[in-house]
């Protein structure tokens, strides 16, 4: 039975449509068809039902699936032992971190990377969703937070400051906090469904609830620009928001949680020289990071 067309269904009965599974496996949506088509002939049942919700698995799908998802653990496995097995300090490595990160701090990262190893290619996948590392949607992610998947290793690179910002023009407008208390009276930027901020709030015993932000956003570069536009007080990684010539610290008499840095990747690729390459430049480019100048966005010489 063809890898390819399980890979389909699977692909289907995890999206529930043809055409969020095409997206996801990078194929058009009637290449998709023809395979699930082709899948059910060869079965000599159906696989789906089309609801109010989207494609369904029938009966004979439902009971196919575990051993589907099988397939697809040997075939992810099969996969890392073989990039493994390459002894090449040259080739592709697929690298995903959050958008901030991805934004303000990788592309001086992976720029001097290039210059010291043009034969190593770099994917950067910006996401704030944890990539599966062994079904090789990333080779590497840099993560907010400790990984616990298996089969992989994790490092704990760096805690990156945060702190509380604002736009100049919102503090010459509004006046700049002295106290904890003094918050309640500013415009605050939260969060929609992410509670990261209301957490650190939380932590640091400041009595907000969800109506204090009237301002909220999960996308973490729109996030900042909220705060650059003026619209109120927000937290950032103070790399960043120390850098930026439009912004203040707002709030310098609160300590807020240090934002954790991890580094993980999967076991079977941690030896294969181009993985190891990048896995201690990047080590090294973060332990770096708080020294002042490190992210010059100037041109890199090389």
């Amino acid at each position: 039975m063809d890898w390819t067309l399980i890979r389909s269904f699977l692909a289907v009965a995890d999206h529930g449509s043809l055409s969020a599974a095409a997206r996801a496996l990078g194929l058009t949506q009637p290449t998709l068809g023809r395979h699930i088509t082709e899948l059910s002939v060869q079965l000599q049942t159906p696989l789906f039902t089309r609801s109010a919700r989207g494609l369904e698995p029938s009966d004979a799908a439902l009971a196919l699936l575990p051993a589907a998802r099988q397939m697809r653990e040997a075939a992810a496995r099969l996969e890392l032992a073989a990039a493994g097995a390459s002894d090449r300090l040259q080739g592709t490595v697929r690298l995903t971190a959050s958008r901030v990160i991805s934004h303000h701090v990788l592309p001086w990262v992976l720029a001097r990377l290039r210059v010291a190893e043009p034969g190593i290619e770099i994917e950067l996948v910006p996401s704030d969703t944890p990539e599966n590392l062994l079904f090789r949607e990333a080779d590497i992610a840099l993560r907010m937070f400790r990984p616990d998947q298996d089969g992989t290793f994790a490092r704990h690179l760096i805690d990156l400051p945060m702190g509380l910002y604002a736009a100049k023009t919102y503090l010459d407008r509004r006046g700049r906090p002295q106290a904890p208390p003094d918050l309640a009276a500013h415009d605050l930027i939260g969060m929609d469904r992410s509670d990261l901020v209301q957490r650190m709030l939380d932590f640091l015993k400041v009595p907000l609830k969800r109506a204090d932000f009237p301002v909220r956003c999960d996308d973490q570069l729109v996030y900042l620009n909220l705060i650059r536009a003026g619209l109120g007080i927000g937290g950032a990684l103070r790399l960043i928001g120390d850098a930026d010539p439009l912004l203040e610290p707002a709030a310098p008499f609160l300590a807020l949680p240090a934002l954790p840095v991890w580094l993980t990747a999967p076991q079977a690729l941690r030896h294969t020289p181009r993985i190891r390459r990048v896995l201690d430049h990047l080590a090294a480019e973060f332990l770096s990071l708080l020294d002042p100048g490190h992210l010059d966005p100037g041109p890199v010489k090389g």
